[in-house]
């Protein structure tokens, strides 16, 4: 009897500690939107990228070398790592392109479509089975982007199509997430991270290149297109080491979420993903003065109860 009820104790501690790693990843990651929102007005997306990438991919070198070793790297499934990094390039592109345009909670809160987008693209590409409840949540999520932005709809204010950003994001990620359950046997958290920031520096190194050299015109742009589209700038050194710190923020949140999710039930460390409505709300109030409508609550609750509801039902978008 003793020996059976050392056990579970032993499993709960496992499942706290495990919710302590989530929800510390989710805060670090948090820190990062906060970072690239604040220069989102003066820097390009292009220029934030490339420093964060080059910084992560410098640590997750150094950490692959110590944990796993460098022959990791060298995997027979680049090319799907290389696809996955590139998708999740514009994943992450289109996510962060809404910040300038959009309040933090708002772009997080559109973002949480992705584990029920998750849901809707498993039957197609992977086969899995969806119950009619199933689709009613999906249904939900989608009923809670429309009430978010239900002014805009009715033409009571200007609807900014920036707020299609963050759902390309959402469903990019969900075919990213897709991928990770083909790669999650062979390819460790750390090396398909060293991946997607390689895809990222490449990436963004490239539209640099074609967008970033000052030969498009800068006036009366979209908040959106001007984070983009303007040239590179060194003139704040405070602010591009900002931009150096979200390397190792990024790498230390990828650190965080990988160890929650290996510790213990996916669906159990799942749900506390959605504390990041709370630190996105609390940056947006404090930094920038946002806050919350009505109408954005509502959709909140429609979006994260349908996501909350997938989660439970056992299936999870899956953690950088």
């Amino acid at each position: 009897m003793a020996g059976a009820a050392v056990l579970p104790a032993k499993l709960n501690g496992l499942r706290l500690l495990a919710a302590a790693f989530l929800v510390g990843g989710v805060f670090v990651f948090s820190m990062q939107d906060l970072i690239l929102k604040w220069i989102s007005g003066s820097y390009p997306l292009t220029q934030a990228v490339a420093i964060r990438s080059s910084t992560a991919i410098v640590i997750l070198l150094a950490y692959i070398a110590w944990r796993e070793g460098l022959h990791k790297i060298f995997s027979r499934r680049w090319r799907a790592l290389v696809w996955r990094g590139t998708i999740l390039m514009v994943a992450y592109g289109t996510y962060y392109l809404a910040f300038p345009a959009m309040k933090l909670a708002e772009v997080v809160t559109l973002f949480f479509m992705a584990p029920i987008l998750i849901t809707a693209l498993g039957q197609p590409l992977l086969g899995e089975r969806v119950s009619l409840t199933g689709w009613l949540a999906v249904l939900a999520g989608f009923v809670g982007v429309v009430v978010t932005y239900w002014p805009g709809l009715t033409g009571r204010t200007a609807l900014d199509w920036a707020l299609l950003l963050p759902i390309a994001a959402a469903l990019t990620y969900g075919l990213s997430a897709i991928m990770v359950r083909r790669l999650g046997p062979t390819e460790s958290a750390s090396v398909m991270g060293l991946y997607q920031n390689v895809m990222f520096l490449l990436w963004v190194l490239v539209l640099a290149a074609v967008f970033s050299t000052g030969w498009i015109p800068q006036t009366n742009l979209h908040p959106s297109l001007a984070f983009l589209l303007r040239p590179w700038s060194f003139e704040n050194w405070t602010e591009v080491a900002l931009l150096v710190a979200c390397g190792p923020i990024s790498a230390l949140g990828t650190v965080l979420l990988a160890q929650a999710y290996r510790m213990t039930e996916a669906n159990f460390v799942a749900t506390f993903e959605y504390t990041g409505l709370i630190w996105a709300t609390l940056w947006g109030f404090v930094i920038w003065g946002e806050v919350p409508t009505p109408y954005m609550l509502a959709g909140a609750a429609l979006i994260v109860g349908a996501g909350l509801y997938m989660l439970f039902a056992g299936r999870r978008p899956t953690a950088e």
